[in-house]
Formats: C-alpha cells, structure tokens, sequence
C-alpha cells in the first residue's frame, strides 16, 4: 500500500495506492479530511477527475462536519458529564489514600470514581480508558459470538483500539475484528450494528450489494443506527 498527498482543486487529497477493483472517496471527521483510495492501474489524472467531480458532495460533508457536535476536552474532574453506552452519567472523583482505584456508575445518573489522592488528570484518563475497554469488551464478546452463528462465519480474533476515523474495521484474510475504544460511549445498538457492518466483510469483504443485502437481512434499520451514530458529539472523529 502506497499513500501520498495530492491538492485537487484546493483541496489536500490523501491518495492511497491499493489492491481494491474500484475507486473510493471517503470524507472523514472532524475535519472534513479527504481519502481516495485508488487500485494501482488508475492514473493519477482520472483520480483527479473523479474528485472533482464528487467536489459538491465532498464540501457537503466537509460542512456537516464543522456543525457537528464535539465533546468538550475530559479534565476528569467531579462535575463533567461522561457518556456510558450511550448514557450521560455525572461523574464525582473520589480520592482516597488507601491507593485504591475503582469505577463505577451510581444511581441513575453518577459515574464514581474512586482514586488516589493527588492523581492527576492524565492518570485518571488511563484509568477511564482500561474501564472503558473493559466495559466494552463485556458486551461486544456475546455480539461477536452471535453474529458468527447469525451469519455462518468463524468466531474471529478481534479487540478494540483508540481509532481516529472509523468506529470498527475488519482484515477478512486473517480472520481479525477491530471496535473503536469510543463505542463503549455510545448506544448498545450502535455497537451491534458496528460488530454485524464489520463481520459482514466475511460474507463479502466490499461494499458490494451481497455486503448491503446481508446488512438489510440482519438489521432493517442499520441505515438509522449508522446515522444516529455519526451525529452522535465527537471525541475522537470516527465514523462508518
């Protein structure tokens, strides 16, 4: 795979060379960042007319984009408000000076967080990040299992990474699964949606109609959950 960046009608266009059968342009938060991922044999002129001519939508998105809600900057301090699979919890530091460290939701509306005292705002980042990974981790594990068997395809190796663009990604020829660390912020539906539009690349490993009719099949309204997602405040700028 080969990446290099190209300006197109003054945009700064990342172009990236590899092994696909046909041309793809995507747009991705938070900025609007343009990626065209190109097969080989396409010359760079017919790249250049192929963004130019998608300029309108491009702009579109790149618009929607700047309107987008974003998460305000996590200081975690007792007072902020942080997402729990899709759910807004206030969240209340607790220090202790027994060098104990727990996290756990309240109530109906508190996340507590019990930590050292004199912890600083970037351990306790860490700290929120291993709860979070092991939150998710908890409920992705049986929706892998599930739509293996919904969908006739081995249980795959999969875990969950911090990811900039995307909410998940799939390597069909080596069996592997990534979930974006973020889901575990987001609706429960959401992160099915991302597990069955990840595993559904083993039934076709592109977009193509047998990928969307297996979609269709299995989740009627995957097109409304991919939409709530991404309008969803970004923290990280990921989409699908």
């Amino acid at each position: 795979m080969n990446t290099e960046l190209i300006e197109i009608a003054g945009l700064s266009v990342e172009l990236v060379r590899k092994p696909i059968k046909n041309l793809h342009i995507g747009v991705y938060p938070p900025a609007g960042r343009v990626r065209v991922a190109a097969p080989p044999a396409i010359s760079e002129d017919a790249v250049r007319v192929a963004v130019v001519t998608r300029l309108g939508w491009i702009k579109k998105k790149q618009r929607e984009f700047e309107g987008q809600a974003r998460q305000s900057e996590r200081r975690y301090v007792s007072g902020e408000t942080h997402f729990v699979f899709g759910k807004p919890l206030r969240l209340m530091v607790q220090p202790n000076d027994k060098n104990r460290c727990a996290i756990r939701p309240d109530a109906s509306d508190r996340l507590t967080m019990l930590v050292p005292a004199g912890s600083t705002s970037d351990q306790n980042a860490r700290r929120m990040a291993t709860w979070y990974r092991s939150q998710l981790r908890e409920k992705a594990a049986p929706r892998i299992v599930k739509w293996s068997d919904r969908l006739g395809v081995p249980v795959p190796r999969w875990g969950i990474r911090l990811m900039k663009t995307k909410w998940g990604s799939c390597n069909p020829e080596k069996g592997l699964v990534w979930l974006n660390l973020d889901l575990a912020k987001k609706p429960q539906a959401a992160i099915d949606y991302v597990i069955l539009h990840e595993m559904a690349h083993f039934v076709s490993p592109r977009h193509d109609e047998l990928f969307l009719n297996t979609l269709d099949r299995n989740m009627p309204g995957w097109r409304q959950i991919r939409s709530d997602l991404n309008a969803l405040p970004l923290s990280d700028g990921s989409s699908v």
